[in-house]
């Protein structure tokens, strides 16, 4: 299992204004969850070089809970050159839910291939 915990002064991920505008017209919850989903997509490969993400899911092996402005995942997945892993983190943004200020995530093991139709995973 890894873990990391980014913890930012400043926000750890900006969004160009186009994608910002993008994002504020999702409601609330989601918006905070496609920023989180995007920052832990950017860490994840900057930090770990055997992995290439292109998804996240918050709510694979259980549902994330909301708080404020934080999401708390610990049944999430992510999906790197072709296969799922088990995912946990906690995500904190700005006011606005667009831009993350804190996130710690631990990555778990590989999801058998037998286990994505279960649980709606995907190539």
């Amino acid at each position: 299992m890894l873990t990391a915990v980014v913890l930012v002064s400043s926000p750890a991920y900006s969004f160009d204004e186009r994608i910002k505008k993008e994002l504020l017209r999702l409601e609330p919850t989601a918006r905070l969850e496609q920023a989180c989903d995007t920052q832990l997509m950017s860490q994840i490969n900057k930090e770990h070089n055997q992995f290439r993400v292109d998804k996240v899911i918050a709510y694979t092996f259980s549902d994330p809970s909301y708080k404020g402005d934080s999401i708390n995942a610990p049944g999430a997945s992510f999906r790197s050159r072709g296969d799922w892993y088990h995912l946990s983190y906690q995500c904190r943004t700005t006011p606005t839910r667009v831009e993350v200020k804190t996130l710690t995530y631990e990555i778990g093991e590989k999801v058998e291939r037998d286990d994505w139709k279960k649980y709606s995973l995907y190539n």
